[in-house]
C-alpha cells in the first residue's frame, strides 16, 4: 500500500476591505489600490533616504525629536515628547501654546540653561547635548541673546543703559575683538536704533518699563548674537508699549538680520510675525504662515494667513480638538490615500 504524501497546509491568505466611501455628491469614493512591495523598490528606497540631505541641514536651529523629562520624588513629566522644529537663518517667529506645553522648557534648551533628556538640539552648529561646560558658556555669552519677561532680570540696577550694553562685550573674553573705543561706538548704535539713546546715563529704576526692555533688547545683541530668544516679553508690559517692544524686535531683525524667537501669550505679538508656531503636548502641533499679497484690482496690500498641521519626523500630526470634536474622533481613525491628498474617516467599524 503506498503511503499518503502529507500535504503542505495552504497559508490562509488575508484580504484588507477598504470601506466605501462616499463623496458630497453621494457617488462612491474610492481609494487607492495597494502596490505590492519588491525588494528592487526597497533597495531603491534606501538609496534615496542615504541621498536625502540630513535634517536640517539648511536651518540655524534644529530641533530633532526632542525630548525632555523632569523627574520629581519618583514621578516623571515630558515636558518636551518628540518635538521637532527647524528655525533658518533671518527668520522672525513666535512660539505659542498653554501654559505647561513645553515652549518655556524649549526655550531655556535653545538659551543653553537646561539640557534635553534625549534626541538631538543644534543652534549654529553648536550641539546642545555635547557642549562642554566651557562651550556652554562660549555659546550664552556668544551665539545666544536672551530677553526675560521680567525686567529687572534683564538689567543690573546699579548700571547705567550704557554700562548693562557694554557689561556682555567686557565679558565675552575676546578682549581684542573690539576696543575701547568700537565698544562705545556699538552701545551707541544699539541704544540709539532702538529708539532709548536718551537713556543711556540712566539707570533701570529712572526708565519706564518699555525702555527698560528696550535697553534689554540692546543688552542681549551686544555681542551680534546669531539668535535672540525672548520669554514674553510683552507680559508686563501694556499694550501700546507692547506693539514699541516688538518694533524694536522687527528693527533688529530687518537691520541687523537677527533671527529671533518670541515665546508669548500676545496674539497681537503673534499675528505680526511671519511665522506662527503653536506647541501642545510637548510637541509642535500648528503652524500659521503669512504671506503679502496685493489685490489685483484695487492694488492693496493684504496680509494673508493659513494654518497647516504639523507632521513630525516620525509621520505624526495632531488634528485641531474641535475637529475630531465635531466629528467624534476618538481612539482610532480610517485613512485613505487619494491621489492628491489623505483622508481620514472617523471609526465606523461598530455600525457596520
Amino acid at each position: 500500500m503506498t503511503p499518503k504524501t502529507p500535504q503542505t497546509p495552504q497559508t490562509p491568505q488575508t484580504t484588507t476591505t477598504t470601506p466605501k466611501r462616499t463623496q458630497s455628491d453621494g457617488t462612491p469614493r474610492t481609494g487607492g489600490t495597494a502596490t505590492p512591495t519588491t525588494l528592487a523598490d526597497l533597495a531603491r528606497r534606501a538609496t534615496e533616504d542615504r541621498a536625502r540631505p540630513a535634517y536640517g541641514h539648511d536651518a540655524l536651529i534644529t530641533c530633532d525629536r526632542l525630548v525632555r523629562i523632569f523627574s520629581t520624588d519618583g514621578v516623571e513629566v515630558q515636558a518636551l515628547q518628540g518635538l521637532d522644529l527647524l528655525v533658518r537663518e533671518g527668520e522672525l517667529m513666535a512660539l505659542v501654546g498653554a501654559s505647561g506645553s513645553g515652549k518655556s522648557t524649549l526655550m531655556n534648551i535653545l538659551a543653553g540653561l537646561d539640557t534635553p533628556t534625549a534626541g538631538a538640539a543644534r543652534v549654529a552648529q553648536y550641539d546642545l547635548l555635547a557642549m562642554t561646560a566651557k562651550d556652554r558658556l562660549r555659546y550664552r555669552r556668544e551665539v545666544v541673546g536672551f530677553v526675560w519677561q521680567q525686567t529687572s532680570r534683564n538689567l543690573l540696577p546699579y548700571l547705567t543703559a550704557a554700562q548693562n550694553v557694554a557689561l556682555p562685550m567686557q565679558l565675552s573674553g575676546d578682549r581684542g575683538r573690539r576696543g575701547r573705543r568700537a565698544k562705545a561706538e556699538r552701545v551707541r548704535e544699539l541704544l540709539e536704533m532702538l529708539q532709548v539713546g536718551d537713556c543711556r546715563d540712566r539707570r533701570p529704576h529712572q526708565m519706564s518699563g518699555g525702555q527698560q526692555q528696550r535697553v534689554a533688547i540692546a543688552v542681549a545683541l551686544a555681542n551680534d548674537p546669531a539668535v535672540l530668544l525672548a520669554d514674553e516679553p510683552t507680559g508686563e508690559l501694556d499694550s501700546h508699549t507692547g506693539e514699541q517692544i516688538f518694533a524694536a524686535f522687527r528693527t533688529a531683525n530687518e537691520r541687523l538680520g537677527t533671527t529671533i524667537v518670541i515665546v508669548t501669550h500676545d496674539q497681537t505679538v503673534a499675528d505680526e510675525v511671519r511665522r506662527t508656531v503653536a506647541i501642545r503636548d510637548g510637541r509642535t502641533s500648528t503652524e500659521v504662515l503669512r504671506r503679502s499679497e496685493v489685490d489685483a484690482a484695487t492694488g492693496d496690500e493684504r496680509v494673508v494667513s493659513r494654518e497647516y498641521a504639523m507632521l513630525d519626523r516620525a509621520g505624526r500630526l495632531q488634528l485641531p480638538a474641535e475637529y475630531t470634536q465635531a466629528l467624534g474622533m476618538r481612539d482610532r481613525v480610517a485613512l485613505e490615500l487619494e491621489p492628491d491628498h489623505i483622508a481620514v474617516w472617523p471609526d465606523d467599524s461598530e455600525r457596520d
